[in-house]
């Protein structure tokens, strides 16, 4: 992990260190082939809403560079796999822009831009810079920031 990125343990407010238990979606999408339909084509829709280059939706969703046809499967209606990893980062994504829309009712250009702006209270990276380099504990942060900001 990049030095940047490692903030002191006794900074990080009480409510970031709850241990990751299961991501929003659980385990309750797994075996249904339509929800995870659903869920691939959410996922690229809110992609493209974040004007996000191919390389950061395959990275955001855990797959490797050479993965670029999934993304156009999911696009055309494919089911994301079962596999806990990607159903965990789908519902972080989700559970993100949730947040965001809650945060910004009023103005979606906030909303859809927010990832790719710098943030002071991230040591002046964007919230995707973040979870780039921290995978899927990137997104669990990212999601309970937003969850901090929904409160105070």
């Amino acid at each position: 992990m990049h030095k940047a990125f490692q903030i002191p343990s006794e900074s990080i407010p009480q409510k970031w260190k709850i241990s990751i238990t299961g991501s929003p979606l659980q385990d309750v999408f797994a075996a249904d082939a339509e929800e995870r339909q659903k869920l691939a084509t959410l996922a690229t829709r809110l992609f493209d809403k974040w004007e996000l280059s191919t390389a950061d939706q395959l990275e955001l969703l855990g797959l490797s560079p050479s993965s670029r046809a999934m993304l156009t499967k999911y696009r055309k209606g494919s089911a994301v796999p079962t596999s806990r990893d990607i159903l965990d980062r789908i519902g972080w994504l989700l559970s993100i822009h949730k947040s965001l829309r809650i945060l910004y009712p009023e103005n979606p250009e906030i909303c859809y831009s927010w990832i790719n702006r710098r943030n002071q209270m991230l040591k002046n990276f964007t919230p995707l810079e973040v979870i780039k380099n921290q995978g899927i504990i990137g997104l669990y942060r990212i999601n309970c920031f937003l969850d901090y900001l929904r409160e105070h």
